[in-house]
C-alpha cells in the first residue's frame, strides 16, 4: 500500500537521493503510523473494556505514544528538510538522526514500563477474560504492526534512514508484546493458565534490547561513524579511475545527514607533471564524485616523486620496517630531503585502531629502523589514525 502511495503521490519517487523525495517519504510513512497507530489504540481500547484485561488496556495506550513517536519522526524529516543558514551551514539533516533517537528512547522506556508490569503480574497474578472478538482485534494489531515494520523498514533502507529503521523495531516489538498478550488470554481461557507476567518479561527483554540497538544505530551517526567499505571502494574508483592520479589516502567523510555527505582526500600526483593539467584532473575527479555519490568533494594534490630510484627503493625499505613494528602500519606521503649533514626521511605512518604501541612508541621505532638503514637518515614520521 505505502508503495503505491508512493508512486501516485510522490514525484521522481525513485530518486531517494533527492532531500525533497527523501523528505516526502517520511512524510508519507508518518503520517500512515499516526493513522495506523490511532486506529488500533481505538480497537485495543474497546477490547480492553470488553475483557477487563489490564494488559490489553496497557497495550493500546503503548500504541497512542507510538502515533506520538510517529509525530516525532514526522516532525525530524520536517526538520531536516530546513534549508541551510548561518547558523547551520550543513543543513539540518541531522535532525532525523535526533528524532529516531527520541524514537528510541519511547522503546527504552516501553520495555521498562512493560517490565515492571509483568513483574507485578508474575507477584499478583490476575484473572483475564475472553472474548472472541477481543482474539480478532488482538490478531489484527498483529498483523497491522507487522505490515508497520515492514514497509517502515523497506522505506528506511531504500532511503538509508535510521529513524525509520527505528520506527520499524518499535512497530515489531510492538506486535510481539501484542502477541504475548494474545497468548496469555488464550492460555488462560483454553487451559486456565496464567502466563501473562511472564510472557510480558520475555518480550520486555527483546523491546529493551531492540530499544538499545535503534538508539545505538542513530547514536553511531551523530557522534560520526566511519564510511561503509562499500562507498570508500566507490570513491576509489572514482578517483583512481584517472590514471594521472597513483593514489589516495587521508579519506574523511563527514555526514551531516542523509543526502549531506561532504568528502576531503588527498590525492598522489606525479611531482613532474603539469600542475595546471592535474589541477584540471583532480576537478573533474570532485565534480564525478558529486554526481554519482551525491557528495561534496574537496581533493588535496599531494605530488609524488615517481621517477627517482633512489626515492622509490628507500620507500619500500620503509614500509618494510614499519610493517615489522605492526602489519597494519601503511605510510604515505614518502619523501626524501637531502641537506649537507644528513637527509630527511619524510612520510606519514597511518596506525591502525588497536594497535598496542602509542604513537610515541611507534615514531621512535621508525625512527630507530630508518636510521639503521643509514647512518645519515633521519626520519621525520607523522603518525596518525584512519578515519575510513
Amino acid at each position: 500500500m505505502i508503495e503505491l502511495l508512493a508512486r501516485r503521490l510522490i514525484r521522481d519517487h525513485d530518486h531517494v537521493n533527492d532531500p525533497a523525495v527523501r523528505r516526502a517519504y517520511g512524510v508519507l510513512c508518518g503520517c500512515a503510523g499516526i493513522a495506523l497507530n490511532l486506529l488500533l489504540f481505538a480497537g485495543k481500547c474497546l477490547a480492553g473494556l470488553i475483557s477487563g484485561s489490564i494488559a490489553i488496556t496497557a497495550d493500546a495506550f503503548n500504541n497512542l505514544s507510538d502515533a506520538g513517536a510517529s509525530v516525532v519522526t514526522l516532525l525530524g524529516f520536517k526538520l531536516a528538510a530546513q534549508r541551510p543558514d548561518r547558523g547551520h551551514p550543513f543543513g539540518h539533516g541531522r535532525m532525523e538522526y535526533v528524532s529516531g533517537l527520541v524514537v528510541s528512547m519511547v522503546i527504552l522506556l516501553m520495555g521498562v514500563e512493560l517490565a515492571k508490569t509483568s513483574v507485578e503480574k508474575i507477584l499478583e497474578p490476575q484473572p483475564v477474560e475472553f472474548s472472541p472478538l477481543v482474539a480478532v482485534i488482538l490478531a489484527v494489531s498483529i498483523a497491522v504492526k507487522l505490515y508497520m515494520s515492514h514497509y517502515n523498514r523497506a522505506i528506511g533502507r531504500k532511503i538509508g534512514s535510521a529513524a525509520m529503521a527505528a520506527t520499524a523495531a518499535d512497530s515489531l516489538s510492538d506486535s510481539l508484546a501484542t502477541t504475548a498478550v494474545l497468548l496469555s488470554t488464550l492460555a488462560g481461557h483454553f487451559w486456565n493458565v496464567n502466563i501473562d507476567g511472564w510472557c510480558g518479561a520475555a518480550v520486555a527483554c527483546f523491546i529493551l534490547w531492540a530499544g538499545v540497538k535503534a538508539a545505538k544505530e542513530t547514536i553511531d551517526p551523530l557522534l560520526g561513524q566511519p564510511p561503509s567499505p562499500e562507498f570508500v571502494s566507490q570513491i576509489q574508483e572514482i578517483v583512481l579511475r584517472h590514471r594521472e592520479i597513483t593514489g589516495i589516502h587521508d579519506l574523511m567523510v563527514h555526514d551531516y545527514g542523509p543526502g549531506r555527505l561532504y568528502v576531503s582526500l588527498h590525492a598522489e600526483v606525479p611531482a613532474s607533471g603539469d600542475i595546471l593539467a592535474l589541477h584540471d584532473v583532480v576537478d573533474s575527479a570532485e565534480r564525478e564524485l558529486a554526481s554519482e555519490l551525491g557528495c561534496l568533494a574537496t581533493i588535496h594534490m599531494d605530488p609524488v616523486v615517481s621517477d627517482d630510484g633512489l626515492t622509490a627503493e628507500t620507500r619500500e625499505r620503509v614500509a618494510a620496517i614499519v610493517r615489522l613494528i605492526d602489519p597494519g602500519i601503511t605510510i604515505h606521503d614518502f619523501r626524501m630531503v637531502p641537506g649537507p649533514t644528513h637527509t630527511n626521511v619524510i612520510f606519514d605512518a597511518v596506525v591502525p585502531y588497536g594497535c598496542p604501541l602509542s604513537d610515541q612508541e611507534v615514531a621512535r621505532r621508525v625512527q630507530e629502523g630508518v636510521r639503521a638503514l643509514d647512518g645519515n637518515y633521519f626520519a621525520v614520521v607523522e603518525v596518525e589514525k584512519s578515519y575510513v
